[in-house]
């Protein structure tokens, strides 16, 4: 039911929202122009043609991401599960919508999520524009409608002014949309004490432990990067990691109806993971070491469990190492931006 309704809440985006230009690339005035600040070692995300990036686009999308106009009973906001200090993501294992309805996963952190190609956690949105209209229609997040929103927003003088001066129009559907996902796509995380290490030189950054923790989650035996690779430490990809042997939620097959992708989800990032307690799609493993126990059995058996979990052991020493490797992965800048805060 919950793909069904995304579906057709996104068609009504598509009629109501659309005009034949939007596929039109407009660039913004000089005076407008927003420089995106691409950390070292990455790409330049993809932007797309209808929504270039502007001071007042980027601007207009935080002021919504806070607001919390955007559920039912304007009590949640975006920023609600998505916490800055956490690296956008929540502390507690669900996240509560309006009425302190409990979610049904964890809150995954924004953290570069421009560069994500295939949105929640079983992959089923393809743009951050149309990952907006999620939580706006699901029950137990702002249960509304992204079309009353833009009502109740017309009625607001201060959101008129905005949209006119950062789309053009009222603030309708497409504007909401583009708006929120503009802002999202500023939020990149790349100046951890690892990409200090990494990609700008400073190769004193990381500490002896760190390094050896570095080498430890590279290496063959424990197989982490091999899931969490690149610069975003996810390959992105789609896996059963033995964490139940019945999975209470059927993950990625229910969006593509195969035997093979029941119980799968997406790899998460590992940027600022130590900051993202609790782990796992449902938020049931507390804290890293958790994590690291779990994997060290190698996860539990599953049809579909990744023929890359293998029973591992480490010393107390190598476990140390490679918890303080993760935990150079956060970035504190990012946290303590005050661009990124409300």
């Amino acid at each position: 039911m919950r793909n069904v309704n995304f579906i057709i809440g996104f068609l009504i985006v598509l009629l109501a929202g659309c005009r034949k230009d939007d596929q039109v690339p407009v660039y913004p005035p000089e005076t407008d122009e927003y420089v995106l600040h691409v950390p070292a070692g990455f790409p330049y995300p993809d932007i797309p043609m209808d929504n270039v990036l502007t001071k007042s686009r980027v601007a207009l999308g935080r002021r919504l991401f806070y607001d919390p106009a955007l559920s039912a009973d304007s009590t949640r906001s975006c920023g609600s599960c998505h916490a800055a200090y956490l690296a956008f993501s929540d502390s507690t294992a669900v996240s509560l919508g309006i009425e302190n309805r409990p979610g049904s996963r964890n809150s995954p952190s924004l953290s570069n999520v421009a560069y994500q190609k295939k949105l929640l956690r079983e992959g089923g949105v393809p743009t951050l524009e149309m990952q907006i209209l999620v939580p706006i229609q699901e029950h137990n997040e702002f249960d509304f409608n992204i079309l009353l929103v833009a009502e109740r927003l017309q009625k607001m003088p201060e959101y008129v002014v905005l949209a006119e001066k950062a789309y053009g129009r009222a603030p309708d559907a497409f504007v909401i949309t583009r708006a929120i996902a503009a802002f999202e796509r500023t939020l990149l995380s790349g100046d951890s004490p690892y990409d200090q290490y990494a990609f700008q030189g400073k190769s004193s950054v990381l500490s002896a432990d760190e390094k050896r923790g570095l080498a430890l989650f590279q290496g063959g035996r424990l197989n982490c990067s091999t899931c969490h690779a690149g610069f975003l430490f996810t390959n992105q990809d789609f896996t059963n990691n033995g964490l139940y042997e019945n999975y209470p939620d059927s993950g990625r097959i229910s969006l593509t109806g195969l035997e093979i992708d029941r119980a799968v989800f997406k790899v998460p990032s590992l940027r600022n993971v130590a900051l993202t307690a609790p782990y796992m799609h449902n938020g049931s493993l507390p804290t890293l070491e958790s994590v690291i126990d779990h994997y060290q059995t190698g996860g539990k058996p599953h049809p579909n469990k990744s023929n890359l979990l293998k029973p591992f052991s480490m010393n107390a020493q190598e476990r140390a190492d490679l918890l303080a490797f993760l935990r150079s992965l956060t970035d504190q800048t990012f946290i303590t931006n005050p661009e990124f805060r409300n």
